[in-house]
């Protein structure tokens, strides 16, 4: 089976191909670095009103790192086209695989903050050969998102256990 069409099943992207997988020798060991084009139909989306326009031009290609496969580093190698937005002026697009300037996919940083949760984070960047800050930002977008995403419905009363502060002793 070959690496786009483990992708596919794993992590699909609507206006996106997987195309060719390479391995390469990096700094950490072997890592495979997976090419992503866009699809020739698909239009750009602006990263600033979220959008579809038409395209300008394309920056230079980048990494961004995706869940390990097989103990291998797994690198999505793609070259953003920058968007002409009469709203917001000429941006970098928008993809469904990162935020930002984020060199982490979203995927990833899921994956190590829900290893963050079971291991201390310094294991779990010795594992995952990642940095402590990588799992830091990590486990920091997933305390916002649960921030953002919290219901408080239903709650109609908070209280404190006297008993839990001291162990031993009768209140």
């Amino acid at each position: 089976m070959q690496v786009q069409t483990i992708l596919n099943h794993v992590q699909r992207h609507r206006s996106f191909v997987y195309r060719e997988a390479r391995f390469r020798d990096g700094s950490e060991g072997l890592a495979l670095d997976v090419a992503i084009e866009p699809r020739a139909n698909g239009r750009p989306v602006c990263s600033g009103c979220g959008k579809r326009r038409p395209g300008y031009d394309r920056l230079p290609a980048r990494r961004f790192q995706f869940v390990p496969l097989w103990g291998i580093a797994v690198f999505f190698v793609y070259a953003l086209r920058r968007v002409d937005c009469p709203t917001c002026g000429v941006r970098a697009e928008q993809v469904p695989w990162a935020s930002g300037k984020e060199q982490l996919t979203t995927t990833y940083q899921w994956f190590l903050a829900r290893w963050a949760r079971r291991l201390p984070w310094q294991e779990v960047a010795e594992v995952f050969r990642a940095s402590w800050n990588t799992v830091y930002r990590a486990v920091t977008l997933a305390v916002l998102w649960g921030i953002a995403n919290r219901s408080l419905e239903g709650i109609t009363a908070v209280g404190i256990e006297r008993s839990s502060g001291a162990r031993g002793t009768s209140t």
